[in-house]
Parts: structure tokens; C-alpha cells; sequence
């Protein structure tokens, strides 16, 4: 049923129980919010979003108020305009404003509406807000002196990834966010997805910056420095530098790392047609011989993290491949140092990533060379693209470059590990054919494509019937879990990744603002781009590729071989859901 009302005098039709804040967008009307998110977050709490509605007694909050018949609403009264300014002014009596030193300076949406609303200054400043930091974890610094109680990150925790590690205690002026007891993240059952730190609008949760770490090993002129890149990072890193959303900069990318005075120049794409090889011949070898079904992904640390807190029966469950990140560390320190002749020691791999729970699983991981880490420091795409403007590259005028050879061009089946359904389909292309002996007349398979948060498909593959799953976000792999545990669904193969809608959502990610992400899905734009690589490759196929082959008839043997899984492979383990800090160290 469609209701007809009007905003600001225009006639608007909208669907019934739309609220009059999505009315307003059809129309081309953006209200300001701060805590709304959409289908998430919708609790009308920050108060920015107030509207007048006629014979109304008073204002009401457009994210949570749905439409009538014959409503007329308005959105920018002089009277309403004033409301706003004042909630903004109170709100920025609780920030502390060192917004020239803030991470997210230029990209904060508190500062942001400060400009709109034009509050130029603020008449009630706080007496005393010194800078509250919490930086117990490896992947995350929480400062509540800048925290303005939008509750999205509590959302997102708790709706998206089902963990609910943090929330609101204290009641009043006193409430604020934190763990239970406000004991440290360290102590919470936190699995470092991030997510928290791609909704929250100010500058109150923000990766732990590793750049200078970076920057030091650079300078040192003992350290060959090499970096590499996850497939989902260049298709989202030219959004820091104004590109629209989903923009493939590879080729500047490359340029951008030469220039940081990186000494090596890699593609983590290679790695990832390493782990599909692994992972599909892990998958025919259960098949074949009784193994544990369903094999499950082990890609995504912030899943596995998961996995081995919440539901440790099943890590026999975990494919026993490193992801493509810890397994491009380890080729650099085993296959690349014998190769060039360096001392593995010598060598200090920094990686790329979407993802913050790639910086636990620095750490987290067993190493191919005792004693050393495989990645000595993970990035995010925010980090590089800060490191980026440190430099002063112009970004966009950049020429395109490739990554150096060393290892190699990827295939199309390596780029689509971004996106949610990606390894999924990537393995299956090398699983099927293995199993068949032929050669696939279609690589897309496309029932596990898309970014709903559970897909789920069957294949027949040389007489049987192989039954998969896709799940993203931790919310949706719980409800996965489950319906497996309880004899509900069953599966051969299922792929979860932490993030909903996989590494092109990463809590890594570049940070938009909640106003295009409520109205635009941003995953689907940047898995569409990771999709039209994959169909202009000229391999799409991981066993196809040249460099795998070449990896393998030179160093690795065959996939599962004994010098694969002491390179390429890795144990899991059981993790208390609120452990030590120490217990996230690697114990070689």
C-alpha cells in the first residue's frame, strides 16, 4: 500500500511503514542522522534527524517515524535548524576537539555536520576531557573522550557479528561505552573484526597505527622490505582519494608502493591461487577418503577467531590452510629468501589488508620459519592511503604499474576472494575439475555469488551431490552453525568470512559516511568490480595459472604435499572467549 504525503510542500508517495527520513531521500532530501543505520540501528537517539510535522506537539525523529496518509512534514525550519544546532552544540560538550591530530580529521561525520549546521563554535567546551585511550588489543584503540554515544558500534557488534562485547554502562552524564565491568577489549570475547571502527562516526575507535613500524623498517638499510596486497584493497583504496566507490586502481596502487621505497612489490592474489590449490585438494581428499564434512574456509581470522571461541567442537571442521595473507609471508621467508639468497631474517613483509583481524592474525599464526613471524606488520587500506599522503603522492596522477614478477600473475579466481561467495566459487572451479577430469564449460557458479548474508547451493560433481554454504558476518555464520549442529542443513563445503559481505566490507576498509552507506550498498558496488576482473582475466582457473604451476614443480612438490603443509599450513586452537593478552602470542 502507498502513502501520499508531503515534504516541505512536495507531494511524495512512499511505501507504507517507510519512515518520513527514506521519504525524504526519494525526493532527493538527505536529513541529517548520527546514530541511524540503516535496518541496524534505528533508535532515534542522537536527536539530529528531528523534523516538524504539522499539528504535531512536537518534533519527532524522522529515522524511526513512519509516514500517514496526508502528513505534511518540514525538514529545514528556521525552528528545526536551531534544534539541531543546539543537540550538536550539547554533543560536542562531551568530544574532546583535537580535530587536527585526529585520525579521522577530514572524515568525520561530526565534524562534518558541524560545517553544515554552521556551528562555528562551541559556547559550552568541556572542562576537563583529557584523552581516554584503551589500546589492550592488537587491532584496535578505543578513546571514549571522543565518543558521542551513537551506539552504532554496540549495533554492529551485536547485530552483525552476534559477539555484543561492548555496550553502554552507567547511566546519565556518566554513560559510556564499554565491556562489561569496563574491563579492557582484551578481557571480552572480541573476535577484531572491526566492524566497530567502519561505523563509528568520529574518531573514538580507529585501527592501531602501524605505519611508523613501517616507516622504520623502510629506513633500515639491513631490511629488505616487501609488501603485498589482498585482492579486495584495490577496489576500494582509490575511495580515500576521491575516486567513487568500487573504483579498480590496481595499477596506481603498484605505483604508490614503488614510491613508498618498498623493496619488493607483490600481489597477495598469487597466494590466494596457492590457497585455493591447498584448500580444493583438502576438500577431494576429505571427499575421497571419509574425511570431516562440512570442511569449513579458514581465511578469514576474524571467523576463525570465532570459531575457536565460540564453537571449539569444530575446529576439526577448519580447512588447515593459512590464509593468503599468512601463506605470502611464508613463501617470502622459505621459497623467495632461497631463491634471491637472503636471510629469511632479513627480510620484513608487510601485507595490505581490508581487514583489523588480520593484525591478530600477525601474531596468532604458526610460522613456516621457527622463531620469525610469516607477516611482520598488516596494514590496513586506511594505513596505506595515510601513508600514501604522508609521502605526498599526487594518487591520481600516478602512472599504472604492475607488481614485480617474482611471483607472478594471479587469475581471475584470486581476485574474487574479495567478496563474500568468492573463495567459495574459486575453489570449486579447481575442486570440480579434479574430481571430474574435465574441463568446466562454465567457471561461475553463480548460486554462491551475491551478498546476502546466507546463500546456500547444490552441485552435482562426477555423480554426487555436493551441497554448499555462504555465510557472512558472524551473526549469519551462528545461524549457519546451528542449523548444521542441529542436523537441520547439511553440507560438504561452506565459506564464511567475518565481515558481512566479505573483505570488500572490512573493518580495514576506507570509512564512508552512514548517509550513502543507508541508501547505497557499498559491498555489492566494490564486488562488482571484483567480478568484472575476474571476467577480463585471461586465467580464471587457480591450477591454470602458470606460476602456481611453476611454485609447485619447483619448490612445493604437489598440493598437501609434506613441504606444503610445512609451509603453507597451520594449527587451530581452542581460545578462551575472554582471554589473557599474552594468549594472542604466537607459541613456536
Amino acid at each position: 500500500m502507498m502513502i501520499n504525503l508531503k515534504i516541505n510542500g512536495i507531494p511524495v508517495e512512499a511505501q507504507e511503514g517507510a519512515t518520513i527520513l527514506e521519504a525524504a531521500r526519494q525526493i532527493g532530501i538527505e536529513i541529517p542522522t548520527l546514530c541511524y543505520m540503516n535496518k541496524i540501528n534505528a533508535i532515534g537517539a542522537c536527536r539530529m534527524c528531528v523534523v516538524e510535522v504539522k499539528n504535531a506537539r512536537f518534533n519527532v525523529a524522522s529515522c524511526v517515524y513512519p509516514v500517514a496518509e496526508g502528513m505534511e512534514v518540514f525538514t529545514n525550519t528556521e525552528t528545526i535548524a536551531k534544534a539541531r544546532r543546539t543537540t550538536l552544540e550539547l554533543i560536542l560538550s562531551n568530544h574532546r576537539t583535537d580535530c587536527l591530530t585526529c585520525l579521522r580529521s577530514q572524515n568525520c561525520e561530526l565534524q562534518a555536520l558541524s560545517k553544515s549546521l554552521g556551528v562555528g563554535e562551541i559556547r559550552y567546551r568541556p572542562d576537563d576531557l583529557p584523552p581516554a585511550p584503551e589500546a589492550s588489543m592488537p587491532h584496535l584503540v578505543r578513546d571514549n573522550s571522543k565518543c558521542i554515544l551513537c551506539r552504532r558500534c554496540v549495533a554492529v557488534c551485536k547485530e552483525n557479528q552476534a559477539v555484543a562485547c561492548i555496550g553502554p554502562n552507567d547511566r546519565g552524564f556518566a554513560t559510556h561505552i564499554s565491556c562489561a565491568f569496563d574491563r579492557d577489549l582484551k578481557e571480552s570475547p572480541c573476535v577484531s573484526c572491526g566492524q566497530c571502527i567502519a561505523a563509528c562516526p568520529t574518531g573514538a575507535l580507529t585501527e592501531r597505527d602501524q605505519t611508523q613500524e613501517v616507516w622504520d623498517a623502510i629506513a633500515n638499510p639491513d631490511k629488505l622490505v616487501v609488501v603485498g596486497t589482498a585482492p579486495s584493497v584495490r577496489v576500494t583504496l582509490g575511495e580515500c582519494f576521491g575516486e567513487p566507490v568500487g573504483t579498480n586502481v590496481e595499477g596506481k596502487m603498484f605505483a604508490a608502493l614503488r614510491r613508498l621505497g618498498f623493496n619488493g612489490v607483490f600481489d597477495v592474489d598469487v597466494t590466494a591461487d596457492l590457497t585455493i590449490m591447498e584448500e580444493a585438494n583438502e576438500f577431494v581428499q576429505r571427499v575421497k577418503n571419509g574425511g570431516t564434512l562440512p570442511m569449513m574456509t579458514s581465511c578469514s581470522p576474524g571467523w576463525v577467531n570465532y570459531l575457536e571461541r565460540y564453537y571449539p567442537q569444530l575446529i576439526p571442521n577448519l580447512s588447515s590452510c593459512k590464509s593468503p595473507q599468512q601463506m605470502f609471508g611464508a613463501m617470502m621467508k622459505t621459497y623467495y629468501a632461497e631463491k634471491e639468497g637472503i636471510d629469511p631474517k632479513n627480510i620484513f613483509v608487510v601485507t595490505v589488508m581490508p581487514c583489523t583481524a588480520k593484525k591478530y592474525e600477525a601474531l596468532h599464526n604458526d610460522s613456516a620459519v621457527k622463531g620469525l613471524p610469516d607477516v611482520d606488520v598488516a596494514l590496513t587500506t586506511r594505513e596505506l592511503a595515510r601513508m600514501i599522503d604522508r609521502a605526498g603522492l599526487i594518487f591520481k596522477s600516478l602512472p599504472d604499474e604492475e607488481a614485480d614478477p617474482a611471483f607472478g600473475a594471479s587469475t581471475g579466481a584470486g581476485v574474487i576472494f574479495g567478496a563474500t561467495g568468492g573463495v567459495m566459487e574459486a575453489a570449486l572451479r579447481t575442486a570440480v575439475e579434479t574430481l571430474t577430469g574435465e574441463t568446466l564449460p562454465n567457471v561461475e557458479f553463480g548460486g554462491v555469488r551475491g551478498v546476502a548474508g546466507l546463500k546456500e547451493a547444490s552441485y552435482d560433481v562426477a555423480g554426487m551431490k555436493v551441497n554448499v554454504a555462504v555465510a557472512s558476518g558472524t551473526a549469519n555464520a551462528k545461524k549457519l552453525i546451528e542449523m548444521v549442529l542441529s542436523g537441520e542443513k547439511e553440507y560438504h563445503f561452506i565459506e564464511i568470512m567475518g565481515c558481512p559481505g566479505g573483505c570488500v566490507n572490512g573493518g580495514g576498509q576506507p570509512v564512508q559516511p552512514m548517509s550513502l552507506k543507508n541508501f547505497t550498498d557499498v559491498r555489492e558496488t566494490r564486488a562488482k568490480t571484483i567480478y568484472q576482473m575476474d571476467m577480463g582475466s585471461k586465467i580464471r582457473k587457480s591450477h591454470d595459472s602458470p606460476m602456481i604451476k611453476t611454485l609447485y614443480e619447483d619448490y612445493l612438490g604437489e598440493p598437501g604435499s609434506h613441504k606444503a603443509h610445512e609451509v603453507l599450513h597451520t594449527r587451530y586452537r581452542e581460545v578462551p572467549k575472554y582471554p589473557d593478552v599474552e594468549q594472542l602470542t604466537v607459541n613456536n
